[in-house]
């Protein structure tokens, strides 16, 4: 539904300090990821997304993890807990979950070098579905 729209995006806390958004990563592929530590399909898919993430962040994909209603404490907890090494940003009052119309967690949004959403997903992916997703992306310069 948001396809082709301009991405909206805010400054949230990043954990580790500091802040983030979108907007900071124009140029790049980006896939903002929808998540919270209480949801048990956001934890499956969330290796899923590692992987994607040391495979193809040389090429220019971005990942940001944007937790939703929780503390950095937690979502910074849950990230050094399962490995994650992208950027999880902390979106408490859940504003990019609400611009970008997520009815459920997990959901993940891809915006494209422009900073124009390219697709909306909503639900858990797999290592292959997000590679699918994101790889013509990359290869299109």
């Amino acid at each position: 539904m948001l396809a082709g729209a301009p991405a909206v995006s805010f400054d949230v806390p990043r954990v580790g300090g500091g802040s983030d958004s979108l907007a900071a990563h124009r140029g790049s592929i980006v896939l903002m990821n929808f998540w919270a530590t209480w949801c048990p399909p956001c934890k499956e898919e969330m290796p899923a997304l590692e992987q994607l993430y040391r495979e193809y962040r040389g090429r220019g994909l971005v990942i940001l993890g944007i937790d939703q209603g929780e503390s950095a404490a937690t979502a910074g907890a849950f990230a050094r807990e399962h490995g994650v090494t992208f950027p999880i940003l902390v979106d408490e009052d859940q504003n990019y979950a609400s611009s970008y119309v997520s009815v459920g967690l997990p959901t993940s949004v891809i915006v494209g070098r422009d900073g124009h959403v390219v697709r909306g997903i909503d639900g858990a992916q797999t290592l292959d579905q997000f590679r699918a997703a994101v790889g013509p992306l990359l290869a299109a310069k």
